[in-house]
């Protein structure tokens, strides 16, 4: 799936080391994106609330750092440490974030501010830090991991799919806003994959739905979310770094990539199928609808 997503690599890279800076590195889809990019040959710092968690990445040459992305003093500090040590930022992969699942109801509004905080607001306060580095360098690639998430939906799941939906439109709003300063803007559409999102995802579910009056449709999906996490269903997480490390490289990279597991066919099926038929689809699939 990788090949088919591969664009022409830039031959003309300049030797001097690059420098990408990757949130939620602890794990999955983090932890794989650090690999992909030192494997091109980037200097990498790695970014999780718990460093504790990052030693195997550090042992292999990343540069481990302290950040929740909702705090501020945390992200200024952080960027502030890559630029004393480097001197640069190319890369800024925006993938730490989790989904905050439950019915509307039942989900306290804290929890809700908080989903946005970490998928939305956290991202966009690290590309304002980052950017006055950037259009200085005249080069740069800040990477927006979102989800298919910000392109279908379901139910139980409205904050996460707000917090996707917003950060695609905030990232098709910065492509065309920092072109001309040479920044590019990239969105990243993971399928399903095989990480703790996807556990996290569903204990939280239960936890706050499972005893509601939605409780038969929080089973329901659980159920759904759990067979899409199984390995006969889920991506690697290997396939969303390789498709991170293709566009950061590529000389014109995509605005978008999906990959991954139902990827492909799920942006097809939005752009493709009305309102009420994906609506039905969604529904009988996630127990929903007859």
């Amino acid at each position: 799936m990788v090949r088919n997503i591969a664009k022409d690599i830039d031959p003309g890279q300049p030797s001097v080391e690059r420098v990408a800076l990757v949130t939620g590195a602890s794990s999955g889809i983090g932890a794989a994106t650090v690999r992909s990019l030192r494997e091109r040959g980037y200097l990498v710092y790695g970014a999780a609330r718990r460093v504790s968690r990052l030693t195997a990445l550090e042992a292999e040459g990343m540069r481990a750092l302290a950040i929740d992305v909702t705090d501020d003093a945390a992200m200024s500090g952080g960027v502030e440490r890559v630029l004393q040590e480097t001197g640069r930022i190319d890369v800024l992969v925006n993938n730490a974030g989790f989904g905050a699942y439950g019915a509307l109801e039942d989900v306290p509004m804290e929890d809700g501010r908080r989903q946005f905080d970490v998928n939305l607001f956290g991202p966009a306060r690290l590309i304002q830090l980052v950017l006055p580095t950037m259009r200085a360098q005249k080069s740069g690639t800040i990477v927006n991991v979102s989800s298919i998430g910000g392109k279908i939906y379901g139910p139980l799941g409205s904050w996460y799919h707000a917090t996707k939906f917003a950060l695609e439109g905030l990232s098709d709003a910065l492509r065309l806003e920092l072109a001309p300063f040479g920044i590019r803007v990239v969105i990243v559409e993971p399928g399903a994959i095989r990480t703790e999102w996807n556990t996290i995802a569903r204990e939280n579910l239960i936890e706050t739905s499972g005893d509601t009056a939605y409780a038969a449709i929080a089973h329901r999906v659980r159920d759904v979310l759990a067979r899409a996490d199984a390995a006969e269903h889920g991506s690697d997480p290997r396939v969303v770094a390789e498709a991170i490390g293709t566009a950061v490289t590529a000389r014109i990279p995509r605005a978008r990539y999906a990959v991954g597991s139902g990827a492909r066919s799920a942006v097809l099926g939005r752009r493709l199928l009305s309102d009420a038929t994906l609506d039905r689809i969604i529904g009988r699939n996630m127990g929903t609808r007859d």
